[in-house]
């Protein structure tokens, strides 16, 4: 049911906290305004990788932001970071339209695909972007979202990384027009680590839905476990993540899972994790399918 899934996912609202502005944050006006993080190393003459974080149900990007910790890693390595809000429904909650399931409850319902792509053409018009480096993190509610933009565009976007958030209940309904990278994240003590249900929508679990990315991407159907050397939560002090990778996959991209023993919805992450995440997105470009 829907109150049982809003239940695990408005965990992610608890996440408090503003994060700071500086002079590297740049404001982009319109009906849905977001900011900009540019590096004070931002060259014109090399395009940068842009990465959108795409924050949980009742939300916002800022505290998202807070709880992600992207923007310390784009100064240091250098790339260009945003994440905006999503919309606000009746009860003033925020919300990302992602697939049919989640979590747009009201009509009209929202055009958040448009959104982001108008985001990226923005950012491209005043920044060197590097079109072969277009990336979306998204958590919860947001990982619906980044889930359905790699399914409709991924033309445009090189690879998305998925953390604890739901895809369509049918396979079919994902057809991408390119091969594309996704990274699933999921804790084994997340509520919705085995699926759930929305409006009478079964939702696939994670492992379910790793499996369905191997088969939209046309990968071998035989990954292989491997243990990650490094905690990835503050909580543990010895390696507590075993990652699943499809082989064979299509022009070099990868499917890969992340299982997080005894992690919840929204876990305390360590620096290594936000690393990690970002190394894996910059090791997946955009390929070419010529």
């Amino acid at each position: 049911m829907r109150k049982v899934w809003i239940a695990s996912i408005v965990i992610a609202s608890v996440i408090t906290g503003t994060a700071a502005i500086s002079a590297s944050t740049i404001p982009f006006s319109g009906t849905r305004p977001y900011q900009l993080f540019v590096p004070s190393n931002y060259n014109p003459s090399t395009p940068e990788p842009l990465i959108i974080g795409l924050s949980g149900y009742n939300q916002t990007g800022s505290q998202f932001e807070k709880y992600l910790k992207l923007a310390p890693l784009a100064q240091t390595v250098g790339f260009l970071y945003l994440a905006p809000d999503g919309s606000k429904d009746s009860h003033g909650i925020r919300f990302w339209n992602g697939t049919p399931e989640c979590c747009d409850f009201q009509s009209p319902r929202i055009d958040d695909d448009a959104y982001i792509l108008k985001i990226i053409n923005e950012v491209s018009a005043r920044y060197s972007v590097d079109q072969n480096r277009i990336y979306i993190v998204g958590h919860s509610n947001g990982g619906f979202l980044a889930n359905h933009i790699a399914c409709k565009n991924a033309d445009r976007i090189a690879a998305i990384v998925n953390f604890a958030g739901g895809s369509y209940t049918s396979t079919s309904a994902c057809r991408p027009s390119n091969p594309i990278s996704v990274l699933e994240i999921w804790g084994t003590n997340d509520e919705t680590y085995l699926g759930n249900h929305i409006l009478g929508r079964p939702i696939p679990g994670a492992v379910k839905i790793f499996y369905n990315w191997g088969s939209i991407n046309h990968c071998s159907l035989s990954p292989t476990t491997q243990s990650q050397r490094d905690s990835l939560l503050s909580s543990s002090k010895k390696p507590d993540t075993t990652v699943m990778r499809f082989h064979e996959c299509p022009a070099s991209t990868a499917i890969d899972f992340w299982n997080i023993k005894g992690a919840d919805h929204a876990p305390v992450l360590t620096d290594n994790f936000r690393r990690q995440i970002v190394q894996w997105l910059f090791t997946h470009p955009k390929v070419s399918t010529n």
